[in-house]
């Protein structure tokens, strides 16, 4: 479970979108990142549905790399689904079905809207709007450079950079810094927001898995 909590987490915060103030105490959001930001979500809020290509880097503290992967993320209304290599992720709204070819297994979950239950959506609707502090870096060459820092010091990473596109007010790339050495670079290779994408793209079908077992845990 560790893995597949991992890669949500990695995911999602790939399109981190924050717009709070932070809690007394603990310093004060940048209103030029909010700016920002806000536009960005405001831009997310336009599409009706989104297909993003990405690629994720993994290397370690001497910059080594580690690993190195492709993959797509689905989104429409509350519905999504993750494909990377070694994990398949459906969400039709009221399940979330995680495949792990690896171990041979399907986790089942449900999903409660209102609970913290992580979701691509969600981080476009203020899902973190109380949990990072953030900071403009840089605004130049069309790039704007957004770092963010979790308030709860107890989370596994201890920064993420963002890199938005000035022209479309979309991410472009997340590079996230774990507290371990490692650093995760997520780099939107393309994101498509007008194509219809059938509802089909977002059901999961067991007979597309024979020989794996499903665990149910809803």
């Amino acid at each position: 479970m560790k893995k597949i909590l991992s890669l949500s987490v990695l995911l999602v915060l790939m399109f981190t979108i924050v717009q709070a103030q932070a809690p007394k105490g603990m310093g004060k959001n940048d209103p030029d990142a909010k700016k920002i930001l806000d536009a960005v979500s405001a831009k997310f809020k336009s599409f009706k549905s989104v297909q993003s290509n990405f690629t994720l880097k993994i290397e370690n503290a001497a910059n080594k790399l580690i690993d190195s992967k492709k993959g797509t993320v689905y989104m429409k209304g509350t519905k999504y689904r993750i494909k990377v290599a070694g994990q398949d992720i459906f969400c039709d709204g009221s399940n979330v079905w995680t495949v792990d070819p690896a171990a041979k297994e399907i986790t089942l979950t449900k999903l409660d809207p209102s609970n913290n239950t992580i979701t691509p959506q969600k981080l476009f609707t203020n899902f973190y709007d109380k949990d990072f502090l953030y900071k403009l870096n840089n605004d130049a060459k069309g790039v704007q450079e957004v770092e963010l820092t979790p308030i709860d010091k107890s989370k596994l990473f201890h920064k993420v950079i963002v890199f938005i596109n000035k022209a479309t007010q979309t991410i472009s790339s997340t590079k996230i810094f774990e507290k371990a050495g490692n650093r995760y670079t997520y780099n939107v290779s393309s994101m498509n927001t007008k194509s219809v994408i059938p509802d089909a793209t977002f059901i999961f079908n067991q007979k597309n898995y024979p020989g794996m077992e499903l665990v149910d845990l809803r």
